[in-house]
């Protein structure tokens, strides 16, 4: 155990606290059990670090551990617990469970058995915490940390500071929201909004150059398919295989009209198969569905369109993106991290609350939205609006 307490140091020497994820001030730290689950690389670890080094401090009684470290080749977890428990601890951080066999088997003992430990631990998004070998839903809360908002990118990279705003006060107040914010930073805003849809939705573009970013984020992909994925039912380096043939096609298109006995065909899977992968990228935080406004979601539901992620992926995955597409997952990112519902409606690009969104360029009218109530177009490319004209970046400070 000396071991850990002595990587843990380490790593939390390098923990900078300037800058924290909007989630840090939402999650409720006094739970005995708590969750954070996110794609690789948006910040979970450092998420967990900062709450250790800032608040709960160093010593015997709190110790952070991942569970790739070697330790537990031959330890597990319950025993770690127990032994640390005995020792005067209080306050353990687990870091990548799923890649730890018996993980919920064992929080709960842990759970059960230690009444005054606190756990805080994170998932790989595609594991459901909910559906282990054992309950959990009555023990854990649970939260989700996204990639950085447009928001939290400049707070990260720029050292802008901008309020979080709720969509309603963007969409009837957007014209004095923009006019204030941008009085006196205007002249860099609609550049750093093309860097970060380029190279600013994951924490760790803090260190590289573009190019180095955009290699590490294909890494980035290929792991979670060949490694984090794998600690899922059924997966298989088949199945990676065919995943990351999907996803190939999927990147040629989006936003992409999935049609399933062509991606059937293409793949040499069933249809029934198609319907099982696209689940499995949306677990693993790859993929965006967007099914019809007011109809149910189940797993073989054919969604209206399918997008990346996040925009990042797309400069990824493609050298030379669609402009039109990176335009609307922006959108459609933002709007679902700050947990926005969000449907395909008949008329524009997307509807959230009755409110229709035509997301395009500096010069669209209201033209595509004639006839639809409470309309509104999107644009890019603009720093200020007027009436029901609002710039896209403002969208990026919903969360």
């Amino acid at each position: 155990m000396e071991n850990l307490f002595y990587y843990n140091d380490i790593l939390t020497a390098e923990i900078d606290l300037g800058f924290k994820r909007s989630l840090y001030k939402k999650i409720d730290w006094t739970q005995r059990m708590i969750a954070i689950s996110g794609a690789r690389g948006v910040g979970k670890t450092t998420l967990m670090l900062q709450r250790q080094k800032e608040t709960i401090g160093l010593g015997n009684h709190s110790l952070y551990a991942s569970m790739d470290n070697p330790y537990f080749y031959n330890q597990s977890l319950f025993n770690l617990a127990d032994e640390f428990y005995t020792m005067g601890g209080r306050f353990l951080l687990l870091d990548e469970v799923h890649k730890y066999a018996h993980w919920s088997r064992e929080l709960k003992a842990i759970y059960d058995a230690f009444p005054r430990l606190q756990v805080i631990f994170s998932a790989s998004s595609a594991l459901d915490i909910y559906r282990g070998e054992a309950d959990l839903s009555r023990r854990v809360f649970s939260y989700t940390l996204p990639g950085l908002s447009f928001r939290e990118f400049l707070a990260f990279h720029k050292k802008w500071k901008f309020p979080i705003y709720e969509i309603d006060h963007i969409l009837f107040h957007h014209r004095e929201i923009a006019n204030t914010l941008t009085t006196t930073q205007s002249t860099n805003l609609l550049q750093f909004f093309k860097e970060y849809l380029r190279s600013g939705y994951y924490p760790f573009s803090i260190s590289q150059r573009k190019k180095e970013y955009l290699l590490q984020l294909s890494q980035v992909i290929n792991t979670v398919l060949d490694t984090d994925m794998a600690y899922t039912d059924g997966y298989t380096p088949a199945t990676a295989l065919k995943l990351k043939k999907l996803l190939a096609v999927l990147a040629e298109s989006v936003p992409f009209q999935p049609n399933v006995a062509e991606l059937a065909r293409k793949l040499h899977i069933s249809r029934d198969s198609i319907y099982h992968y696209l689940k499995q990228l949306e677990k693993a935080v790859l993929v965006l569905p967007l099914h019809a406004q007011g109809k149910g979601v189940s797993l073989l539901q054919k969604p209206e369109k399918l997008y990346l992620e996040n925009t990042n992926l797309a400069y990824a995955l493609q050298s030379m993106p669609n402009v039109g597409n990176i335009r609307e997952t922006f959108l459609l990112n933002q709007l679902v991290n700050a947990k926005q519902k969000v449907s395909y409606p008949k008329k524009g690009d997307f509807v959230v609350d009755n409110h229709v969104f035509e997301v395009e360029g500096r010069n669209k009218n209201r033209k595509q939205l004639t006839g639809v109530d409470n309309g509104y177009i999107v644009s890019d490319d603009i720093l200020t609006g007027a009436g029901n004209k609002i710039p896209l970046w403002l969208f990026g400070l919903l969360y």
